[in-house]
């Protein structure tokens, strides 16, 4: 199995928080928990780097907060995706889409000799 990151792309960690609220609202507990198993625990994501982005994407205006109750009964604030977080979201992932292309050929290229 491969080893757990943490170490991202810069602006990796943005089109998965925007991903993960694309299929609904959720606190930051929950996005954490979902991108590591989505990634089969792969991708880790810590709090320190979660909430700083979350703020960040908010004042951006791609995202929208709101506190209610969590699954434990616990005062939470969910965070859910604007029409903005979605175009946005639309732009990372096309763009996400032909970085990995790329980044594909190459790792499929036969070696030069020489």
């Amino acid at each position: 199995m491969p080893e757990a990151r943490n170490d991202l792309l810069p602006g990796t960690l943005d089109v998965l928080v925007l991903k993960t609220l694309a299929g609904g609202k959720e606190h930051g507990y929950g996005i954490a928990r979902r991108i590591r198993s989505t990634s089969k625990d792969v991708l880790r994501v810590e709090e320190g780097s979660l909430y700083p982005a979350l703020h960040r994407m908010e004042r951006k205006g791609w995202i929208r907060a709101q506190w209610g109750l969590s699954e434990a009964n616990r005062r939470a604030k969910f965070y859910s995706l604007t029409r903005s977080g979605r175009r946005q979201l639309d732009a990372e992932t096309a763009s996400w889409n032909v970085f990995s292309e790329a980044v594909g050929r190459v790792l499929r290229a036969r070696p030069a000799e020489g």
